[in-house]
């Protein structure tokens, strides 16, 4: 998605080798105009795969996957890393180690709203070691629901996340693909290269 790549470049801090900053646009100021481009591109790629419900991981994919839901005509749902008051009982949950905090949290969805009847599409703002994208997945599975794929917006190419999840046979969609972050300068993957 060219928009979003120029985004990046333009708009994107190099902060270390395994590390770009896109707070401005994607996770903390939201830029909506290319919120709603990015969920007519991913709405478009999974557009007859049936898809139902479109899950993700608070706090930073749930701009793009409210967008994508509202194109596609579906509910968005998110995993929430804390427990709450309301979310206590009944819930799907999983453990997922974030590479950015180098934290470990638990997230849950209640059960209330993923069903084995759900055709279920993970979106998230980042791919790098998979492991929100694994426990996403993992309660898709704990609710018998089918996954479509997996949509993100920006994948670390560099990193095993990407690769990991299509060797398990699933289909992963990225509109940029970071290549390499040496030198301060982003690089990225070349169209029709394999990933």
């Amino acid at each position: 998605m060219d928009k979003l790549k120029q985004k990046i470049i333009e708009e994107g801090r190099v902060l270390s080798e395994s590390v770009i900053k896109v707070d401005s646009f994607l996770n903390h100021q939201i830029d909506p105009v290319l919120m709603k481009q990015i969920g007519e591109g991913f709405a478009d790629q999974f557009a007859n795969e049936g898809v139902t419900k479109v899950l993700t991981l608070e706090s930073s994919g749930i701009a793009p996957a409210q967008m994508t839901g509202l194109t596609l005509g579906v509910p968005a749902i998110f995993a929430r890393k804390r427990k709450s008051l309301t979310l206590n009982n009944d819930l799907y949950s999983a453990s997922v180690h974030s590479f950015t905090k180098n934290e470990s949290n638990e997230i849950s969805v209640s059960k209330d709203y993923l069903s084995g009847d759900d055709t279920v599409l993970i979106l998230d703002d980042f791919l790098a070691n998979g492991q929100a994208a694994l426990g996403l997945i993992n309660i898709v599975k704990q609710a018998g629901a089918s996954l479509a794929g997996v949509g993100i917006v920006i994948e670390k190419g560099f990193q095993d996340g990407g690769k990991l999840l299509r060797e398990q046979g699933i289909r992963v969609e990225s509109l940029a693909i970071i290549d390499s972050l040496a030198d301060q300068k982003i690089t990225f993957h070349k169209e029709g290269a394999s990933v």
